[in-house]
């Protein structure tokens, strides 16, 4: 839990007047259970998505693929149901994903069921990355908001543009485009929301081409997370010399530091449970002049405690951006919220590095006055 001291350094307007102004970027978390709903909203999040797998949908095609995570989703529709109306409850909305990379035949009518019973319960919206589904299931349910998932890759206006075309309200970008690439996605997509990722789990691969599942660690967790000891011999055959190995050994110490900081510093938290890792806070004023709808906790398999600090992260940060601090102000006010400035200063950490360049020259001067 965050401690007092922190809490009173944070933006103390958290009303859902406030959160609703018209305009106002929106703070998207993630929730696998009910009660969750209730302490995010009242720490600022606007909008809420999950994952639901039923036990029926297991049964049959014996996995857990309804979305890319076997592990932080609903079980049952009455739990699913529940956290709808307590989202509805609190001024919230709530999208359920649906952003496996492809469906059977089979699979595609059963998700069919599972859209006909989220939409019937009063579900907002539907994450999705095969297009097809979305062009599918903007004829079957024309008034329902598709988002586009970041596993669709869409990186450029061009994507952008034909993913509104085929139905979508909303696309979430993948973890990796430059603030220029989102911002220029926003500013030529008129009509066509754009969310970006914001805090918490990176992704060392390009998420849309990968064909795997986050196992939970029991099974072995992600296989990207694998690590492997390097042995090195020349082409033609033999041995590097040791300066060379010297320096292919420093890349692979250098390679192994920068994996830890995309998952999220080994998942370290402050004593307040502040939680380290993949952050674009410091970018938040960018983003939200650059035309940035909403901005994405990742974690749904986080534990309450890591949602509910990095909701009142987020809020505190942007609740300081939209008041017009200058970019200096609210970047100096997140890195000492942990504080986290050594762990910035690599840049590993950054969603999108690219701002610590453009403020550190401020920062540096501000410091020495």
């Amino acid at each position: 839990m965050i401690n007092e001291d922190s809490e009173q350094r944070m933006s103390p307007d958290h009303s859902l007047a406030a959160r609703l102004q018209t305009g106002s970027m929106r703070i998207v978390a993630p929730v696998v259970k009910v009660e969750e709903v209730e302490v995010l909203a009242e720490a600022g999040a606007n909008e809420f998505y999950c994952g639901f797998v039923p036990d029926d949908w297991v049964a049959r095609f014996r996995a857990p693929n309804l979305n890319r995570r076997p592990s932080g989703n609903f079980r049952s529709h009455a739990e699913l149901e529940q956290a709808v109306r307590a989202a509805h409850r609190h001024g919230c909305s709530i999208t359920l994903a649906l952003n496996a990379q492809s469906y059977t035949g089979e699979q595609g009518d059963a998700l069919l069921s599972v859209v006909d019973t989220f939409l019937d319960m009063g579900g907002d919206a539907l994450i999705v990355s095969d297009l097809e589904l979305l062009a599918e299931l903007h004829v079957r349910a024309p008034s329902a908001r598709i988002h586009v998932s970041s596993v669709a890759t869409c990186r450029n206006p061009s994507a952008a543009a034909f993913c509104k075309e085929l139905g979508a309200a909303r696309l979430i970008l993948p973890r990796d485009v430059t603030l220029s690439e989102a911002c220029e996605i926003a500013g030529e997509a008129p009509g066509l929301e754009v969310e970006a990722f914001i805090l918490n789990d990176g992704c060392i691969f390009e998420e849309g081409a990968c064909a795997t599942l986050h196992l939970p660690q029991r099974l072995g967790g992600p296989i990207c997370m694998e690590n492997y000891a390097n042995h090195y011999k020349r082409r033609g055959g033999g041995h590097p010399n040791e300066t060379f190995l010297d320096k292919l050994r420093e890349n692979d110490q250098e390679y192994k530091k920068w994996l830890w900081y995309r998952f999220s510093c080994g998942f370290t938290t402050t004593e307040a449970g502040m939680p380290f890792g993949p952050c674009g806070l410091c970018a938040l004023p960018a983003l939200l002049n650059g035309g940035i709808a909403a901005v994405k906790i990742a974690g749904r398999e986080a534990p309450t405690a890591r949602k509910l600090a990095s909701v009142r992260m987020v809020r505190s940060v942007l609740d300081r951006a939209e008041a017009g601090e200058s970019r200096e102000q609210v970047m100096r006010f997140a890195q000492e919220l942990r504080p986290s400035v050594e762990h910035c200063k690599t840049g590993y950490m950054c969603y999108y590095p690219e701002v610590l360049g453009t403020c550190s020259h401020d920062l540096a001067e501000s410091a020495a006055d």
